[in-house]
């Protein structure tokens, strides 16, 4: 376990190789740059912000563009191509593709214009057919929609709202007009005409004399009468005939212009080589605009791992005549954190940066954590079935893809020894996939064979698996307090770790060590041991040292006695959290036994098809459904509750974290990588 030391370093370099070391170190990606403000030492900053814009908007555009691609013409990938990481090119190999990128710009300009086109079509062709939808209704009428009358003569064209007749809409307007004493005068003498009348609406074209068209047309709204919303100078039939029309040749231009983006596919590997190379840029520039510099020369600060330091000063001295200052972070500083564990470690490394990286003093518990971590993921899923295919897939994932992303690898080897521990958890239980081994050969072959566990089965015996948990749980605890006393006593604390470790070993342990020598205890347990009165009576005076210890010193930062004892007396009421830590590992019981007992329902509904041929079909079935979701399920509450162990009860004991993650000036891209060339 451990973290890799970090140096200090300082680069000088002539502002003519300025470009050059920066690309150097963007391709080494092993310095972190320090922001430092030199202009009391004559140094100043280049505002990089408007070319770090235009560098954005150039990305975005070809990012635009690569997607309309992918809409278009889908890039044909393999199963499982997702996992074979970023195309490596060579240094070379950038600069030649750079060199011949001149285009790039346009021809996403092109690909995203079309593709604004095809949707502006494609929205003009939903604006036609809703507005022939609309038309439908009023494919009676033979004149322009928005017809408005003769000379003399008035025409209301519009909806009403429910069905009406042309005796209907006649007497609506006549009991209008006879409430004025209007309904014989000749002067409102009207023409109606119904299009179409159906349940929810009747289209109508009303004539009238145009002098009192006013007075009719309110005596129609009053109705409910209201005016078309689409409107058109042409007959409605003809304006339909119009738009389907409209609607082909917007199709046939969709087409043309989906024809000429799908040429440009053979770009796609340029175009997102460019989404790559704008990025980077972007990253130099703003790495650029924070480099202190003069008129002939320029300084970076920056940390750099010790390991990295030597090879990095030989390259930049060499090939670009820098200068390069390397030393200790000052005792303010707050160097990164980069983490280096060997390889059966290494993959909880993603699950304690989840959490939190180690602060400056702490030390990097990943080799401890991921001991138990292994052991309590294999306990909670137990299963030698689920734990063999975890270990075949896993394997084969990690040695077919061997340049997939560090982070996707790291997640697939804490699998593959999750998986380890889940197998041999399961041999010990007694478990493949559940009783799969005596169902099958007592429903098939007539003759069950057994598959005893080498220990204990769980669900026969859970007092047991209970105790056993509790005891898993407390050596996981007491080890988090034993990592906590190593701290205290390598930062000279000495007295700390006596008072805030060994008192809590005494108390805690001495209680359990008591509770052993106690027949209700030993009964209420099923344990077949107990310990002496004598060794009851040691650990009684043991946790009553403990005890009196806490009372006496947690509280030791008071110099006031009463108030000392008084958080002594708080602090020793924290017993109560290490009961309720010391329950949290029945999850272990009951995650393990989540897993075989969902396991033996999957296995015996299957065999209730019987043993012939239609049997063994729905067993296959039922079996290969069940145990999958059986093992997607409990390999997930495995992971969630092997963290929460970690991250409350464990990590509670002595884990502060606060450190700030490496975070090196690097090529971050998102469909290329780059080799230095030695």
């Amino acid at each position: 376990m451990a973290k890799l030391p970090m140096k200090q370093v300082r680069i000088y370099g002539l502002k003519s190789h300025r470009k050059a070391i920066l690309e150097a170190l963007q391709r080494f990606g092993v310095l972190e740059p320090i922001s430092k403000d030199l202009s009391e030492l004559g140094f100043s900053k280049t505002d990089t912000a408007k070319s770090a814009a235009t560098f954005a908007k150039a990305a975005e555009t070809i990012n635009g563009a690569v997607d309309v691609l992918e809409r278009y013409s889908p890039e044909k990938k393999p199963l499982l191509s997702m996992l074979g990481g970023k195309k490596m090119l060579s240094v070379s190999q950038y600069y030649n593709t750079v060199d011949n990128a001149g285009r790039a710009l346009d021809i996403a300009r092109e690909i995203n214009e079309l593709s604004k086109n095809n949707y502006e079509l494609e929205a003009d062709i939903a604006k036609c057919e809703s507005a022939i939808t609309s038309l439908e209704p009023w494919s009676g009428l033979d004149i322009p929609m928005d017809f408005k009358g003769t000379k003399k003569t008035r025409a209301l064209i519009g909806t009403f709202p429910e069905e009406k007749t042309v005796a209907d809409i006649l007497n609506g307007i006549n009991e209008a007009l006879a409430g004025e004493g209007k309904a014989d005068d000749p002067l409102y003498a009207v023409d109606v005409n119904v299009l179409r009348a159906e349940t929810s609406f009747t289209n109508a074209c009303v004539f009238c004399r145009r002098e009192k068209s006013g007075e009719i047309e309110t005596c129609l709204r009053n109705m409910g009468f209201a005016r078309p919303a689409y409107v058109t100078g042409r007959p409605p039939l003809e304006e339909a005939e119009k738009l389907k029309k409209q609607i082909k040749d917007d199709r046939a231009l969709i087409e043309k212009n989906s024809k000429r983006i799908e040429t440009q596919t053979k770009h796609r590997d340029l175009l997102k080589f460019m989404v790559d190379y704008y990025n980077m840029r972007i990253e130099k520039y703003e790495t650029l605009g924070d480099t202190n510099q003069r008129e002939k020369f320029f300084v970076i600060y920056g940390y750099v791992p010790e390991k990295y330091c030597a090879r990095l000063e030989d390259e930049l001295t060499r090939k670009y005549d820098a200068a390069v200052e390397i030393g200790e972070p000052g005792k303010e500083d707050e160097p990164p954190v980069l983490l280096h564990n060997n390889p059966f470690s290494e993959p909880v490394e993603s699950v304690l940066e989840t959490y939190s990286m180690p602060g400056k003093f702490e030390i990097d518990p990943t080799f401890i954590m991921s001991l138990f971590y292994y052991f309590l993921f294999g306990m909670m899923l137990s299963d030698a079935g689920y734990g063999l295919l975890m270990i075949v897939g896993c394997a084969f994932l990690v040695l077919r893809f061997r340049d997939m992303a560090p982070g996707t690898r790291k997640a697939l080897k804490m699998f593959f020894w999750c998986g380890i521990s889940t197998f041999i958890w399961g041999i010990l239980f007694g478990g493949f996939f559940g009783d799969a081994i005596p169902v099958i050969s007592r429903t098939f072959f007539g003759h069950e064979v057994a598959f005893p566990a080498l220990w204990f089965e769980p669900i026969k015996d859970p007092m047991r698996m209970l105790i056993f948990a509790f005891l898993v749980g407390i050596i996981h605890l007491f080890t988090g307090l034993g990592i906590k006393f190593y701290q205290m006593v390598k930062d000279g604390d000495v007295k700390g770790a006596i008072y805030d470790v060994i008192f809590w070993y005494l108390l805690v342990g001495g209680g359990i060590v008591y509770l052993l020598s106690m027949q209700m205890f030993v009964d209420m347990a099923g344990l077949s041991f107990k310990l002496p009165p004598a060794a009851g009576t040691a650990a009684a005076i043991c946790a009553g040292i403990g005890a009196l210890g806490i009372i006496l010193f947690a509280g030791r930062s008071s110099r006031n006695p009463a108030k000392r004892v008084a958080k002594g007396l708080y602090e020793l009421y924290g017993v109560t959290s290490y009961l309720s830590d010391i329950l949290s590992y029945s999850r272990l019981l009951a995650l393990g036994l989540a897993t075989g007992v969902i396991a033996q329902v999957f296995n015996q509904m299957g065999s209730m098809f019987g043993g012939g041929p239609i049997g063994a079909i729905c067993f296959i079935l039922v079996f290969v459904i069940g145990h999958a979701l059986n093992m997607a399920i409990n390999l997930l509450g495995a992971y969630v509750h092997t963290n929460r162990l970690q991250f409350v009860e464990f990590f509670g004991k002595f884990y502060e974290g606060g450190g700030k993650k490496f975070s090196p000036f690097t090529a971050n891209t998102k469909y290329y990588k780059f080799k230095e060339e030695n």
